[in-house]
């Protein structure tokens, strides 16, 4: 049974604009047309979109999703390229990670250290610790 887009992308909860856009970026085979230039597409697409939102949840850019949809595609099987792409985005959560734990560390620091009785030019006493970059390693650092 051929589906509308409209149909397609109510099957999956995405936007028909959504799934337009994939087929411009290669996700999607090129769908058959009506007489009247309607898309119609194989129901089994569907199941090709939940695997594109999918990989989409675990990070994965649209690009590396299309080369996992090539490699199968091609009648491989891209369980060795899944596991490179995962590893690599492990490691860029980890780095994400590292960059929060900098970050609260800094947050914490400023309130720790926020004076919003010094004095100051500013009419927002506190705004300076913001100007001057808010990290502060240097024990004399008066933020």
């Amino acid at each position: 049974m051929a589906l509308k887009v409209s149909d397609l992308a109510g099957r999956v909860g995405v936007t028909p604009d959504t799934v337009r856009y994939y087929e411009r970026l290669g996700l999607l085979p090129k769908p058959g047309r009506t007489p009247s230039g309607y898309r119609q597409y194989e129901e089994g697409l569907a199941d090709r979109l939940r695997f594109i939102k999918g990989a989409q949840r675990f990070g994965l850019r649209l690009e590396e999703i299309k080369e996992l949809l090539d490699i199968q595609d091609r009648g491989s099987c891209p369980c060795g390229h899944t596991q490179k792409l995962l590893r690599a985005r492990v490691e860029e959560v980890d780095e994400e990670m590292r960059r929060l734990k900098r970050l609260r560390a800094d947050l914490l620091t400023m309130i720790e250290r926020a004076d919003c009785d010094a004095p100051t030019s500013m009419s927002w006493p506190c705004a300076v610790q913001f100007i001057e970059g808010g990290r502060c390693d240097d024990e004399q650092c008066s933020l």
